[in-house]
């Protein structure tokens, strides 16, 4: 304590010199407070500093409130201003020199990694998720810091040429982040003609540096960031950090903007969700792109988990749509390794529970059920643990879905009940209407497995998904109503009512397209092919078939195949020129869904299924 008594009173000096030149207008500037102590406190004592700082801040405000004379009370009360503006700009000290310190360990760090580890070193210092992330102006320090060791490593210099690369590149987008929305009247989102318009175009053509630019130009034509991969003879280190840093800025841009638009709410978090997942689907393609195990493709998955793992604390994080990435083996492993870090902290357990979530929906779309129930009672187990309810209810509801799948009826029913109970308890409406939806939805199944007749229980379960649809509406929930109508719809189709099929079929369908959830577009498409292959229409069976079958192949869902199995039952049946005539009368409507290239690719997934079916 002796030790650091003449600190604690030069440190109250420094204080009360502050306040009595405030009071004496020798400062005038918040900007000389935080000079003077940024000059004045010594590093690594701030903690004798706020001691110091706390005593003079209880002395003032005494003063303040039991002063009676008018002219010093005011002389209080100036005096007490002062100090709290000491407090803020300490604070802004304390930022300053955090900063310095991460800038200086991110030098170290990666100065002395192996060669393998550095880009993976650099990308956790710029991951939001971090507590102390490094903005434009810290990289732009960090750049200078390893250029004083680039001479004898070429890595080094070219992260640092990267690192200002980068940064130079997203500031000439900066000012064109949404302009694509206006400038040709673009609708919101990721729309555009290929090529022509649309975010990617617009940005190729203002970035002026070579690499991102063919990425977005690749991506403006609507192929995946793998085509860009492949036609790139060698990525270089500084090219790989450029467009780290652009995309993670578009990103970052996107989603501010989309969360603060007034005048549509459920317009801009529907844009802020595809912009999340746009991305962290562009950084799976660009993992995948490159050899497993390497730099690369392990730095490419280490950002795309990063983009989850923030997407995940979003309050509109979507517990029933999916990201259909397929996870294997060691990648699989290292995803729930990086996971595993914030349960160690109470308040980050729910982050891996709701990206399992989201892995475990896209597993039973990808036809994985075993894999999807090993991520759902994962994530229930997490989310019960943590108090996070909406997460529970979801992956009871999850799980009742995946069961029916497997056709085990009785697990099915009884997790819908729990996730009915669950959200009844707790108010939780969105879950509500999921779990009245597969309720319905496994009893009808099961009735059907059963062969049960008495019209009585399939009545009951129908009013379950009718409460559900109907609840769904009520909230405006347009991803619950798609997958409320569509279920109504199997279900009609199941005890042979193909008319209401067709209706709640379509419905659902319209409602997964503004919801943008592809697995439920295309298994609404394939089972309304069933509902018109039942009416006897044929060629409207024949369309739907096939855009059903195309849009489930493209998410790499195993249910294509039925739709698939349809289409070949209906080929036999009109014969080959017929079934040709036919498709070929709905190529203007399947284009404008799928394009030229997705109606061109029919016949050769016809001629796979064929093959697989041999």
């Amino acid at each position: 304590m002796s030790d650091s008594l003449p600190l604690r009173e030069k440190y109250l000096i420094l204080i009360d010199d502050i306040v009595q030149s405030t009071l004496k207008g020798k400062i005038s500037s918040t900007n000389q407070v935080y000079q003077m102590l940024l000059n004045g406190v010594t590093a690594g004592t701030g903690e004798i500093f706020e001691l110091a700082l706390r005593e003079q801040f209880s002395n003032v405000e005494s003063q303040v409130k039991n002063e009676t004379d008018e002219l010093k009370q005011a002389k209080a009360t100036r005096a007490f201003r002062a100090v709290k503006t000491i407090q803020n700009q300490w604070e802004r000290v304390q930022e300053q020199t955090k900063a310095i310190e991460v800038i200086a360990t991110a030098a170290r760090e990666i100065t002395t990694a192996s060669d393998e580890e550095r880009l993976l070193i650099f990308l956790r210092f710029i991951d939001s998720n971090q507590k102390y992330s490094l903005n434009l102006q810290q990289l732009q320090q960090l750049s200078k810091s390893l250029r004083q060791f680039a001479e004898s490593n070429s890595d080094l210099q070219e992260l640092a040429e990267g690192i200002n690369k980068g940064i130079a590149s997203w500031q000439r987008l900066q000012d064109h982040l949404v302009s694509w929305m206006y400038d040709q009247g673009e609708t919101l989102g990721f729309a555009g003609v290929p090529g022509e318009s649309g975010p990617w175009a617009t940005w190729a053509k203002k970035v002026n540096s070579n690499i991102p630019e063919k990425l977005f130009r690749t991506l403006a034509v609507d192929q995946s960031a793998n085509k860009f991969a492949e036609q790139i003879s060698e990525l270089t280190l500084g090219d790989w950090v450029e467009i780290a840093i652009i995309l993670q800025n578009l990103q970052r841009g996107l989603v501010t903007w989309f969360d603060k638009q007034p005048y549509n709410v459920k317009a801009g978090s529907k844009l802020s969700i595809s912009t999340f997942l746009t991305f962290a689907v562009i950084w799976s393609q660009l993992g995948d792109s490159f050899v497993r195990g390497t730099a690369y493709s392990d730095a490419a998955f280490q950002v795309m988990l990063q983009v989850l793992r923030t997407f995940a604390q979003r309050p509109y994080f979507p517990f029933y749509g999916g990201i259909f990435a397929s996870f294997s083996g060691s990648y699989l492993r290292d995803a729930l390794q990086y996971l595993d870090e914030p349960l160690r902290r109470v308040e980050g357990t729910q982050e891996k529970a709701r990206i399992l979530t989201l892995l475990g929906n896209s597993q039973r779309a990808l036809g994985e059920y075993d894999r999807s129930i090993e991520f759902h009672q994962e994530a229930l187990e997490i989310a019960r643990n943590a108090g996070d309810s909406p997460c529970e209810i979801a992956n009871y509801n999850h799980l009742s879905r995946t069961y029916v799948a497997q056709k085990n009826y009785t697990q099915a029913i009884n997790y819908s009940q729990r996730a009915l109970i669950l959200s009844r308890q707790t108010g939780n409406k969105t879950g509500e209407a999921n779990a009245l939806t597969n309720l319905g939805y496994s009893e009808v199944m099961q009735a059907q497995q059963l062969e049960v007749i008495e019209p009585e229980t399939y009545e009951m379960a129908i009013n379950y998904l009718q409460q559900g649809l109907k609840l769904s509406e009520k909230l405006g929930d347009i991803q619950s109503k798609a997958l409320c109508a569509s279920s109504l719809g199997i279900a009609y189709l199941v005890i042979q009512q193909s008319q209401n099929a067709v209706k709640h079929l379509e419905t659902g369908f319209k409602s997964a397209q503004v919801s943008g959830d592809l697995y439920l577009q295309g298994l609404n498409l394939a089972n309304l092919a069933e509902a018109y292959y039942s009416q006897k229409q044929l060629e409207t069976a024949i369309y739907t078939a096939c855009l059903g079958m195309y849009l489930l192949n493209q998410i790499a869902s195993n249910e294509w195949r039925k739709a698939a199995g349809l289409l070949i039952i209906l080929q036999g049946q009109l014969g080959k020129e017929g079934f040709v005539k036919a498709l070929q009368g709905f190529r203007s409507r399947i284009i404008s869904l799928i394009g030229v290239d997705g109606y061109d690719y029919i016949p050769q997934l016809l001629e796979e299924y064929r093959g697989g079916s041999a």
